[in-house]
């Protein structure tokens, strides 16, 4: 099984691999130019690594996360993933917690880094309800 999950934001969108349901990869973040090429270059990653599975952060609680997450479910939508099964998971104070374990290991700059940490952080919450 091959899942693959997504910190979607913005400005970038943060993702992380895991190809054998115990290790975790922190993948280089995409960098949000305009909506086809983050649409092309998220599909191209998919395809690349053969997803089976893609978990998707979802913010929850308030008006304005009710926006986010209606932007990342139409972002998804406008992927082919017609073999890959998606998964939706909670990423409450998943990029906090990224700042959090990499305070004082890198600085914390606008290339994604953070964002993938965090996507990170929500495939090893995904994968703790599967165990």
């Amino acid at each position: 099984m091959r899942v693959a999950s997504v910190d979607v934001g913005l400005k970038r969108i943060g993702l992380a691999l895991c190809l054998d349901k115990k290790i975790i990869f922190p993948q280089n973040a995409i960098i949000r130019k305009n909506r086809k090429q983050t649409s092309r270059d998220l599909q191209n990653f998919l395809n690349e690594w053969e997803i089976d599975t893609l978990i998707v952060g979802l913010p929850k609680g308030s008006s304005s996360q009710d926006e986010m997450e209606r932007r990342i479910k139409h972002f998804i939508s406008l992927l082919n993933l017609k073999d890959i099964d998606v998964i939706y998971q909670n990423e409450e104070y998943s990029s906090v917690e990224a700042k959090e374990l990499t305070r004082g290991v890198f600085r914390h700059k606008k290339d994604g880094k953070i964002d993938s940490i965090a996507s990170k952080i929500i495939l090893e919450r995904w994968l703790k309800t599967k165990i």
